[in-house]
């Protein structure tokens, strides 16, 4: 069978001399979707696609070398980190296809593929909980702390990377990926977007291409819980702004070294709803599995859609890929204990059903309506309650905001009931009306177990 030419298209590549030699040189994708939606040429910058996964393989690789190059890692020594994961991983490899051991201190909150690929990569993972940076228990400064005390214990040393303050991280991005981002876009760049964590992609890259062209734009993307928008706004650090957050790998409750604030022309904040969500529909609309941290970056590069011309080509890096966030942002019960699924129309319906039911219920005496919802619902809600049985729409039912409704409902009606049975007159006895029989009027009836009953 003879394939079409387009399938048959060879892109002659050199044979990499080792694992460190394949990392960098990524393709510039463009994303369709972004693309109209901006009305310029967005494209991706594919940093999935080094070997560790992400862009910080990059980060890594230049740490170590400058710290061989220095003399601070000795053959054989070990190599302490405190990141969010990526970095870790990207360190890990690197230590592996060099001969050094590697110390990874991570916050508990970061995703479970993220722990589990360093401990694969051979990597003593230690798990803190996730404390600010003022705290001396932060992850960050634990690292560091270890770093020292490993320095004397062991016998080739021990290094602390500091990808926060380590300049070489972003000397790395100013030596490969934005030489690789002008050469890629002959020139033509306009805009580069990241979401900002160290500092080092951002600011390196950001750096030379402002060299090359001043008139390039560098738009830093933030999250709400961190420092970088207000500081950058008002060269104010307020504490104010510091607050817990979901989005993995961007912002940051201090101020990195690596983070040049005079390199970054604005800072975009997005939310944690609209990174995850964005995160899924990378994936479903470019056919890229990206990661959360190209979430973030691509949900804040639409809020800035307005700052971009029909002729702009806008560089955007999607960090890292989507298989490291299986258990949260692609995990569909995650996201709806999250509050970042919408309700679907069958639950939202059930919702409004059982609770018209429930309000009906409030007064002692059955009505036409609640006679019909009650009918429907003894009819319906039972075969739904089947169907979570069978694990279908489970997730949906348990964790939506109206079955929270109707559970309050609920709680609602079984008070007004005790209110109203209790407030039986003796003439409302007389007429045949007994305060029990109003009060146990909620238990169910018809379908016992599954439904409440449309009269009291």
């Amino acid at each position: 069978m003879s394939l079409p030419s387009s399938f048959r298209t060879i892109f002659p590549m050199p044979t990499a001399s080792d694992v460190l030699a394949a990392i960098g040189n990524t393709p510039l994708i463009k994303l369709r979707h972004a693309s109209e939606a901006t009305g310029c040429t967005i494209l991706g910058k594919a940093e999935f696609m080094n070997p560790g996964g992400s862009v910080k393989d990059r980060a890594a690789l230049a740490i170590v070398k400058d710290a061989m190059a220095r003399g601070a890692l000795n053959a054989g020594g070990l190599i302490v980190e405190g990141t969010a994961g990526n970095t870790g991983i990207g360190l890990a490899l690197v230590a592996n296809a060099l001969g050094f051991k590697t110390v990874i201190v991570i916050p508990d909150t970061q995703s479970q593929e993220k722990k589990d690929a360093l401990r694969l990569l051979g990597a003593q993972v230690i798990e803190v909980p996730a404390v600010p940076y003022k705290d001396p228990n932060n992850y960050v400064k634990l690292s560091g702390r270890l770093a020292e005390k490993l320095q004397q214990s062991e016998p080739n040393g021990a290094l602390w990377a500091n990808q926060f303050d380590n300049t070489a991280n972003r000397e790395a991005h100013i030596a490969t990926t934005a030489e690789e981002i002008w050469a890629q876009t002959e020139g033509r760049v306009t805009h580069f977007v990241f979401g900002v964590g160290t500092g080092g992609t951002i600011c390196g890259a950001g750096k030379y291409l402002k060299e090359q062209n001043p008139n390039i734009q560098v738009l830093g993307i933030d999250t709400y819980g961190s420092v970088f928008k207000k500081y950058k706004e008002t060269g104010i650090f307020d504490k104010n702004e510091i607050y817990p957050y979901i989005t993995e790998g961007i912002g940051e409750d201090f101020l990195p070294k690596n983070v040049d604030f005079s390199v970054i022309d604005h800072f975009e904040k997005v939310t944690d709803k609209d990174a995850a969500i964005m995160t899924r529909r990378i994936t479903r609309e470019e056919g890229i599995f990206a990661g959360n941290s190209a979430g973030s970056a691509m949900a804040g590069l639409l809020q800035l859609k307005d700052r971009f011309r029909p002729d702009d080509v806008v560089v955007v890096i999607v960090h890292d890929h989507g298989s490291r966030y299986l258990a949260k942002m692609f995990n569909d019960e995650w996201m709806r204990a999250k509050g970042f699924l919408e309700v679907s129309g069958l639950t939202a319906l059930l919702g409004a059903l059982w609770g018209g039911v429930l309000l009906n219920r409030l007064h002692p005496q059955p009505t036409a309506v609640g006679g019909l919802l009650g009918v429907l619902s003894e009819v319906f809600l039972p075969l739904y309650f089947i169907s979570v049985g069978m694990r279908i729409q489970a997730s949906t039912l348990l964790q939506s905001q109206a079955w929270g409704l109707a559970l309050a409902l609920l709680l609602l009606a079984v008070v007004a009931k005790l209110l109203c049975g209790l407030g039986v007159s003796a003439a409302d006895r007389r007429a045949g009306i007994d305060r029990w029989q109003v009060i146990f009027g909620l238990m169910p009836r018809g379908l016992p177990g599954l439904v409440f009953a449309s009269t009291a």
